[in-house]
């Protein structure tokens, strides 16, 4: 199965990834602001990847003249459809249909692993402003919580995905893995949580690209038996979900 056939597969459900995905706290966009020391408000922000327009409504909602930039036509019309007075472009970021020096800032929410860094870098420093920031953040597993560790092994084994160490990169790690090797890169990590219904917690794993892509029978074989987990773990059926937002920042020279 290949990246370009995992990264299309959101479009089959676009509306499970609107119900069911994730947000990001305020706190991630406080220490956006931090790192580029300027203000959200007024600033000229593309959201790449943006998807339903999860991250793009927090951005619109902090000021900035968002657009968002979303190669999916299912998950561009829920983000049409959500922000209806955001504009929506269909692209990606490997050729971003934006003009020269056009932005401030742009975003990658969970979309840069999509990418080709070797296009997506000189694309992004193309239409960046100068002082401009790129800036790219990922909603990662919290490996020190039991259960969430527990249930990544047993996602990791029915996808036949790479199980992540629970020891996280450095942060030169962390930036040769993004790709952005020759740029000057910072690196901010921010806890969070959200308690959810465990229907609601389910919908948000099967609409990962891992599952997306597995035949019915055995993506049914896994939920079946996660909802019992689940449901011993968490009797009164809502599951306290924690996060660790990894964000890396390379400012524009």
């Amino acid at each position: 199965m290949t990246s370009t056939s995992r990264a299309q597969s959101f479009n089959t459900a676009a509306t499970q990834y609107a119900a069911s995905r994730p947000s990001y706290p305020p706190t991630l966009f406080d220490a956006i602001e931090q790192l580029t020391g300027g203000h959200l408000t007024g600033a000229h922000v593309a959201d790449v990847g943006a998807g339903t327009g999860i991250a793009t409504a927090l951005l619109h909602e902090r000021g900035a003249k968002v657009i968002a930039v979303e190669p999916g036509e299912a998950m561009a019309r829920e983000c049409r459809k959500a922000l209806p007075e955001v504009p929506v472009v269909r692209g990606d970021g490997n050729a971003l249909p934006l003009a020269d020096a056009s932005c401030d800032l742009i975003a990658y929410a969970q979309s840069w692993q999509w990418t080709d860094p070797a296009r997506s870098v000189p694309e992004a420093l193309r239409v960046l402003r100068p002082a401009g920031a790129l800036v790219i953040w990922w909603n990662t597993t919290a490996f020190d919580v039991p259960w969430i560790r527990a249930q990544h092994e047993r996602i990791a084994r029915c996808c036949g995905t790479q199980q992540v160490p629970a020891t996280r990169p450095g942060d030169s790690d962390a930036i040769r893995l993004a790709g952005l090797t020759g740029l000057r890169v910072t690196r901010r990590q921010v806890r969070w949580s959200r308690v959810v219904p465990l229907d609601v917690h389910l919908a948000n794993i099967g609409s990962r690209s891992a599952f997306l892509v597995l035949d019915e029978e055995r993506r049914r074989t896994f939920f079946v038996y996660e909802r019992r987990v689940l449901r011993d773990a968490f009797p009164r059926g809502e599951v306290e979900e924690t996060y660790l937002v990894d964000l890396l920042m390379a400012v524009r020279p």
